[in-house]
């Protein structure tokens, strides 16, 4: 796969231009969604990733910071497109079950 560079040291988009961590194929948004869902500090998501380096982390958040409103548009997209899958997804039979004994609504 070719990657294209970023000013971003860590930081490199794939053909796609998603920007990804280097040496891994974890996406700058897939960081960014448990920093901001869990609220954790780079130090949390280094110890809940140990294999991405906490170089790469910070300049993760960095290009977060510097390209805000394309990622959280990016985010809010696949929010939207995971819903959609999940609405159009038939009910799984445990769900079912479930629903049958009342259990869940």
């Amino acid at each position: 796969m070719n990657y294209l560079a970023t000013g971003y040291k860590h930081i490199q988009l794939d053909e796609n231009h998603v920007p990804i961590i280097e040496g891994s194929t974890m996406k700058v948004v897939e960081l960014i969604t448990s920093h901001i869902t869990y609220g954790w500090s780079p130090e949390e998501l280094h110890f809940q990733y140990p294999h991405v380096a906490l170089g790469k982390i910070y300049s993760a958040l960095a290009y977060y910071w510097d390209h805000q409103t394309a990622l959280d548009s990016d985010m809010k997209q696949r929010l939207e497109k995971v819903k959609t899958l999940q609405h159009q997804a038939p009910q799984s039979r445990i769900t079912q079950k479930l629903k049958e004994r009342g259990v869940i609504s």
